[in-house]
């Protein structure tokens, strides 16, 4: 790992995304939703008429938060209204009956809770099978509103009070708080340090800081289980897309999982000493997920045909528990990754959700004691701009060059 990515992960608190305001028209792009920010929000308003809108001083980055939708972010531009829509939302998710299972509407970063499997998970209920049919996100990160507590022209703060049964029968009592901050330009550059020339940069950021507090009576441990924060971020995927995550250098896949959905592809992965790339053109559906003693805090991913750059950043904290999150009670249930990406693809019947593409993060076990809480940092930034000028910046944060990425999956 070179001397810029190494520097780079004591930058734990912030992220960062890139795009261009024209799609070409191989794009491989959802039906859902349009590509266009005012029409995103446009549609948004019909359901969520309080949906809240931060903005930049010169109205040109601009993200669209809900509270109704569990704080959701559900999408962001650069180029203001009539600018290029970074998030995947599914559209299709907003009316009719609310699905048993999951509602997924999409959204570019929500906070979900972990473990999803293992023998503490908060998705299946004491004794049931580990199936679909038996699986069910938990209502308080899947369609109840939040309450919004802080509103500023770029901030705002949500909470949400609940209890949760886990598989064991441990009814955790919570209050989970999400804070959203939109950074001016300097803030961005600041923040993670950037000194390559953005002159020729649109871009935008953003700050989320997700806390959450054991409001029971007694304390979480090993014993009782405890929940983890997790943070996904759903985005429009690309013919020529690649997903790029960091490691510690290692040559060996020690720390890596990537056959959650069976084995990806080998013309769909690749894993050097120092990163492991997954193509995210939506077009298959595979997992890849990260241990916190190979992950580095960041996560990235670059389109090509659009000259858009993502990178995501978030804490590690490698000597705290991470807990498993595999539908399978026999495995180690402390033993978890720290990083997961994944592309989405068809069903076997042919049905697909998306498409899209995800980079998400996840936080140690929340062992608390009443009273205490823990928090997680995960954020988004977007760039857009000439690819000579995003190359300066993947060379200085990712330690890679535009063409090295491009070249492993032959989308140059």
């Amino acid at each position: 790992m070179n001397k810029y990515i190494l520097a780079f992960a004591l930058l734990s608190n912030l992220s960062f995304t890139i795009s261009c305001s024209e799609r070409q028209k191989d794009n491989q792009v959802t039906e859902h939703s349009p590509n266009n920010f005012l029409q995103d929000k446009k549609f948004l308003e019909k359901f969520d008429p309080n949906l809240v809108e931060l903005s930049t001083d010169d109205n040109q980055a601009k993200i669209l938060v809900s509270p109704k939708y569990q704080g959701k972010v559900f999408t962001s531009t650069a180029a203001g209204e009539n600018g290029e829509s970074f998030g995947w939302i599914n559209y299709k998710a907003f009316e009719g009956p609310l699905d048993k299972h999951m509602n997924a509407y999409g959204g570019e970063s929500r906070l979900w809770l972990g473990p999803e499997g293992n023998k503490y998970s908060l998705y299946f209920e004491p004794g049931k099978k580990m199936v679909f049919e038996n699986w069910h996100t938990p209502a308080a990160i899947d369609h109840e509103p939040w309450e919004k507590t802080k509103s500023a022209p770029r901030e705002i703060a949500m909470i949400k009070s609940t209890s949760i049964t886990n598989y064991q029968g441990t009814e955790f009592k919570l209050q989970l708080q999400r804070t959203v901050a939109l950074l001016e330009k300097e803030e961005i550059l600041k923040n993670i340090a950037l000194t390559a020339d953005v002159s020729a940069i649109k871009m935008i950021g953003y700050t989320t800081i997700n806390s959450i507090q054991n409001t029971g009576d007694f304390p979480w441990t090993p014993e009782t289980g405890a929940p983890c924060l997790w943070v996904l971020d759903m985005f429009r995927p690309s013919a020529k897309t690649t997903i790029v995550l960091p490691l510690k250098p290692n040559d060996t896949k020690e720390g890596l999982t990537t056959n959650y959905f069976g084995e990806i592809p080998e013309e769909r992965i690749a894993i050097t000493d120092n990163y492991l790339f997954l193509k995210a053109d939506g077009q298959s559906r595979g997992k890849v997920g990260v241990s916190p003693e190979r992950g580095l805090p960041m996560a990235a991913s670059y389109d090509h045909l659009n000259k858009l750059l993502t990178i995501t950043t978030f804490n590690i904290s490698s000597e705290l528990p991470y807990l498993n999150q595999e539908w399978n009670t026999d495995a180690d249930p402390f033993k978890g990754d720290a990083v997961n990406a994944y592309n989405d693809g068809p069903l076997e019947d042919g049905s697909q959700m998306g498409p899209f593409y995800e980079l998400e993060s996840v936080s140690p076990g929340a062992f608390l004691s009443p009273g205490q809480s823990m928090e997680h940092f995960h954020n988004v930034y977007h760039f857009t701009g000439d690819e000579n000028a995003l190359d300066e910046i993947t060379r200085q944060l990712l330690g890679i060059t535009i063409a090295e990425i491009n070249e492993v999956f032959g989308n140059d």
